[in-house]
């Protein structure tokens, strides 16, 4: 359940417009709710700031759209990462105004209004091979209410495309960097800014790479200080902990205004 829906009925029930009973009744599936397949957490927003994220991988089309269904039905946005073509279709048949984004390979819904962020996340990647990662990071900020700045194609054997835009890059509160290879842009890019970097290992590229273990021991090695790294291909995971620090950082600001 969304935190606005639950005040909502702690509202009206405290004003005498809802009986008891009917707020018992539809706060009867929190925390969560078991399905043959799933159990659905409708308390993650309460907790944690955003809606259960649905991993498809591994999931039939079935399971992901009554998953989705179940989400939905409590009024937060959804997001379902990793999603394929098919899982879209079986979506988008349950009449929800679903949206797939094929690059991220991301479905999305929003029903909540969108209240962006005053602070940018800058979205930085080495080459057009790590788009699909950098984008599971961008639909992660975006459906989380940030506000994004992409820096594309900057990967280190250019590196004038990336000084080209540092004075930008540094305006940022977070930076996420996605590279595969290497990995040496996320060391380049901590070592030019002063806000928080978090590196995201991609599995592109030649077979020495390992996968994306190449570039995973080179973030993890990297001699900038201010430097996290997520697990390999982990767009949604270097996102949402990017929106996490911005949320917090945005939070503090205000706190602080007379």
């Amino acid at each position: 359940m969304h935190p606005e829906q639950l005040k909502s009925i702690l509202v009206r029930v405290q004003k005498g417009e809802l009986p008891v009973g009917d707020a018992m009744s539809a706060l009867a599936k929190i925390p969560f709710e078991t399905l043959d397949y799933a159990k659905v957490d409708h308390h993650r927003a309460l907790r944690c700031g955003f809606p259960e994220v649905i991993l498809c991988q591994g999931k039939t089309p079935a399971q992901v759209s009554g998953i989705i269904e179940k989400l939905a039905a409590a009024g937060g946005n959804v997001l379902a990462t990793r999603a394929s073509a098919e899982h879209y279709s079986a979506v988008s048949a349950t009449g929800l105004a679903v949206t797939y984004d094929e690059v991220s390979r991301c479905i999305t819904l929003r029903q909540q209004a969108s209240r962006r962020s005053q602070g940018t996340i800058a979205l930085v990647c080495a080459g057009t091979g790590d788009l699909p990662v950098i984008e599971e990071a961008r639909v992660t900020c975006d459906i989380m209410d940030q506000r994004t700045a992409s820096y594309y194609d900057v990967g280190v054997a250019g590196i004038h495309r990336l000084l080209a835009h540092t004075e930008e890059i540094r305006r940022a509160r977070v930076v996420v960097v996605a590279a595969g290879m290497e990995g040496a842009l996320a060391s380049v890019v901590g070592g030019l800014v002063e806000a928080p970097v978090i590196a995201v290992p991609t599995s592109v590229g030649y077979g020495a790479s390992f996968k994306g273990l190449a570039p995973l021991l080179t973030m993890l090695n990297g001699c900038a200080p201010g430097v996290s790294v997520v697990n390999i291909d982990n767009g949604f995971g270097a996102g949402y902990l990017a929106s996490m620090i911005n949320r917090m950082a945005e939070s503090a600001s205000e706190a602080q205004r007379p």
